[in-house]
């Protein structure tokens, strides 16, 4: 029997249980929907699963960022490299804080920040300029982890922090050259890491995000910041009153996630393994159907291990596929939009050509529909659909 969607197949969608609708009626039956026991219970949990010692979840990964850039102690005048294949707020939360976005191109082969431009960066920057770099935002982008070792050597030759945008990557990794495996924002090597759980995510809270660090102060502090600056802590109070005491120590916000989403992170956070797995065998069915044809499927890395947030084919004829394939209920996406080239950053001189590759990139990029959900069937019409565009275009 021919497959026919009864509903639109998107590039990526969130999935939820009986057992995530269960722990989330069991919080709101509870004396604690937000600051209770179960955002801690998720921090330790995602923590472990990460590999990183502390873990402080907020409300959503562009507030990580933010906070990390405020921990980081970004301020006006300080200089961040990060890629313009990103999301706007892996730029956007060093202008929170004053600070100056510079943008580098990417790999062609990997679609990750390209080490050796920013290399060619910082060496071509006069010694009495470079002081005025001072960290890199590099984004492990569709769920292909960046080569973190290689980035933390060149983070200790310049004195720049590293700010890790795993938003795309959680339970990815690659083998470093000692042998060993290191997960994305494990905080082994970044001096941070952040994460989102927005419902196209790995693990969905509705909103909601996650700072990761082995570094206690870094840790303390953000989770300082996401709770208005301030603190209860007795061992840090410049006074106390009594039980009922607390002091605003700095500027900070209200990032904090609520017990009820955390609940059910807790909950996906369980089957997000499974998630992978699935993951990795739709990317695999992926691969081999377009084997051969005009769709461009970039090669996997070896030693590093895909964690599929998005499924990116290369294409001529990008606008037209887009519009043939959502006149057939398939809502592909683009990702992303070359951030240099957004008016607000325009507007600091960044221009069409700065970033040739990035911006080639764009114009013949599409994101498949790529999720745990996504059945065999769905998938098979999906790839059908992609090549009988191309079958007829080759008549036309």
């Amino acid at each position: 029997m021919k497959f026919t969607p009864t509903k639109p197949i998107s590039y990526g969608r969130q999935t939820i249980t009986d057992s995530d609708i269960a722990a989330v009626t069991d919080v709101l039956q509870s004396d604690y929907l937000t600051q209770g026991p179960k955002i801690a219970e998720f921090e330790t949990a995602f923590a472990g699963y990460i590999g990183a010692k502390y873990a402080s979840v907020v409300s959503n990964g562009a507030a990580a960022l933010h906070l990390c850039a405020m921990a980081l102690d970004v301020k006006p005048g300080d200089k961040v490299i990060t890629t313009p294949i990103t999301f706007t707020a892996s730029a956007n939360c060093v202008r929170y804080c004053g600070g100056e976005v510079v943008f580098s191109d990417i790999d062609e082969t990997t679609y990750l920040l390209d080490i050796h431009k920013v290399r060619a960066l910082l060496e071509s920057t006069p010694k009495a300029e470079r002081s005025s770099y001072k960290g890199v935002v590099p984004v492990d982008f569709a769920g292909l982890p960046v080569d973190m070792q290689a980035w933390r050597e060149l983070a200790d030759e310049f004195g720049l922090w590293i700010l890790e945008d795993a938003c795309h990557a959680p339970g990815a990794s690659f083998i470093d050259k000692h042998g060993m495996e290191r997960r994305a924002g494990d905080g082994s090597l970044a001096d941070l890491a952040i994460f989102s759980f927005h419902p196209v995510k790995h693990i969905a809270t509705a909103e909601g995000g996650a700072v990761t660090t082995n570094r206690q102060d870094y840790y303390e502090r953000v989770c300082r910041l996401r709770t208005h600056g301030i603190t209860r802590d007795p061992a840090i109070l410049q006074e106390n009153h009594g039980g009922w005491y607390y002091e605003m120590h700095e500027l900070g916000y209200n990032y904090r996630l609520t017990d009820v989403q955390a609940a059910l992170g807790l909950e996906q956070l369980k089957r997000a393994d499974a998630g992978l797995r699935r993951r990795r065998v739709i990317a695999d069915r992926y691969r081999t159907a377009f084997a051969g044809t005009q769709v461009i499927v970039r090669p996997l890395l070896e030693g590093f291990h895909h964690a599929y947030h998005l499924f990116v084919i290369e294409v001529e004829k990008r606008r037209e596929l887009y519009d043939f394939l959502r006149e057939r209920k398939i809502y592909a996406q683009v990702h992303y939009i070359p951030v240099h080239l957004q008016p607000y950053y325009r507007q600091f001189g960044w221009k069409h050509g700065d970033m040739p590759i990035a911006e080639g990139y764009y114009e013949r990029c599409l994101s498949l529909p790529m999720y745990p959900a996504l059945t065999d069937d769905e998938q098979e019409y999906v790839i059908a659909q992609v090549l009988s565009f191309f079958d007829k275009s080759n008549v036309t």
